[in-house]
């Protein structure tokens, strides 16, 4: 018997009862992987996600950065878009977005319906009940398709080859990168983590490589695709320049080159994720862009929690890096781009099975001057304790303070209106920060 979901609240306690993997990663994720519950969804919705041509977008940092700049860049040309990315950074309704604007509470219900409606259905030819993300993924390819968006932007949740979201064939791929993340589930070795996020490209898709490491290069080119871009071959950032609220950079894709175009947001990567995305819309088109719909673009670019500047006096910073590749580029933009003469303050928070030493190594720990370890309400966050205990030879003071709210309200405290204040590790930590922040 269908399941009947009457309100907002009601969707929202429908899907809670599946199981959640994000949950739960760390554990014991050893189950075979595989599209049936999925495909046997999708069949029993009519197969709505082959009804849009898609562009399809994985790698282990900037997914999420890059899929917002593509939205942008195809609704510059008068397109409406719709995109699904996780996780979510606010709500749940941040996942299905049509022009970058979550679902509406009426919306997100009738489209979570649409799917209760038929999911007994998939137990019965499956043997399985799908699973959170998978619920989430066919709402969106199904309210994508009846409400007539005219592209999907589609962004992988882990992985590639056993991800939901692939059910479709991609008229254009993007891979970012391939780092270290969940290699436990898509490894052992970075070449296997390539293997599966290459398992997207299909043989109708143009294909746009950010990886360029030759070896890893070589896997992507072995696929069967229609056509392949890769990173400083074919697309590239020509000139990179700080600029006041953001960044002025020059971009080159094979039809052509973009100059003086203002990106108002932070790091230097990010000018790499805008390549890439202006690569992956000029692929889609089979053209080049016109400056004046990649300067719109730009203009209306929000990234909420990567590096996103909250406030000011004290300058309060949050960013949803979760890796140490992502640290890394959270420290170069910090400390190259924010100068101060006071040390920073930071405050973090990490999950299960991310080694929070190697973390706050790569953001260059020991240039703060007190890290206040903290944890988000998430299951497989590390305590604020445990956190502390495993950082107390990183350099700086650490202090423990376990609910994100009061470490902020600490790091605010110790910073002064002068300094300065990062926060980051996960994104569950950068939600809780900016829902603070947001509401005081």
């Amino acid at each position: 018997m269908s399941h009947q979901i009457g309100s907002y609240v009601d969707a929202m306690d429908w899907l809670k009862d599946h199981y959640n993997l994000e949950q739960h990663l760390g554990g014991n994720e050893l189950a075979v992987p595989s599209l049936d519950r999925m495909r046997a969804l999708m069949a029993l919705l009519g197969d709505p996600q082959h009804d849009v041509p898609a562009i399809h977008i994985t790698g282990t940092n900037g997914k999420g950065s890059t899929s917002r700049m593509v939205v942008e860049l195809i609704g510059a040309t008068g397109l409406d878009v719709g995109s699904y990315t996780s996780p979510h950074i606010d709500r749940v309704n941040d996942r299905i977005m049509i022009a970058n604007r979550p679902l509406d509470d009426d919306s997100m219900t009738q489209a979570l319906a649409e799917v209760a409606e038929v999911e007994p259905w998939v137990f019965e030819s499956t043997g399985e009940t799908p699973n959170y993300f998978e619920i989430l993924c066919a709402a969106a390819y199904n309210w994508f398709a009846a409400t007539a968006v005219d592209v999907n932007v589609i962004e992988v949740g882990m992985g590639g080859r056993w991800d939901a979201t692939n059910i479709i064939e991609a008229e254009v791929v993007a891979l970012t990168n391939i780092g270290q993340d969940h290699l436990e589930i898509i490894g052992p070795t970075i070449a296997d983590a390539t293997r599966e996020k290459a398992g997207i490209i299909s043989p109708r898709s143009h294909v746009i490589c950010g990886e360029t490491r030759p070896e890893l290069v070589d896997i992507v080119t072995a696929t069967q695709h229609r056509e392949l871009w890769c990173g400083r071959d074919d697309y590239d950032v020509i000139e990179d320049r700080l600029a006041v609220g953001g960044r002025l950079v020059d971009l080159v894709t094979p039809y052509g080159r973009h100059e003086d175009i203002f990106l108002p947001v932070n790091g230097a990567h990010q000018s790499q994720n805008a390549a890439m995305a202006v690569a992956a819309v000029e692929a889609f088109f089979g053209r080049q862009l016109d400056d004046d719909v990649v300067s719109e673009a730009f203009a209306r670019l929000e990234l909420p929690a990567r590096f996103e500047v909250m406030q000011r006096q004290p300058l309060v910073i949050v960013d949803g890096a979760h890796n140490p590749p992502a640290a890394a580029v959270a420290a170069e933009t910090l400390f190259d781009d924010f100068s101060n003469e006071q040390a920073p303050v930071l405050v973090m928070g990490t999950n299960r099975p991310h080694d929070p030493v190697e973390f706050v190594d790569a953001l260059r720990g020991t240039e703060f001057s007190v890290i206040i370890a903290t944890a988000a309400d998430w299951p497989r966050a590390i305590t604020a304790e445990t956190l502390g205990v495993a950082l107390k030879n990183c350099g700086p003071r650490i202090e423990t303070v376990p609910r994100v709210a009061d470490a902020l309200d600490r790091a605010i405290e110790l910073a002064g209106e002068r300094g300065t204040v990062l926060v980051t590790g996960s994104l569950y930590v950068a939600s809780e920060a900016r829902s603070q922040l947001r509401n005081t």
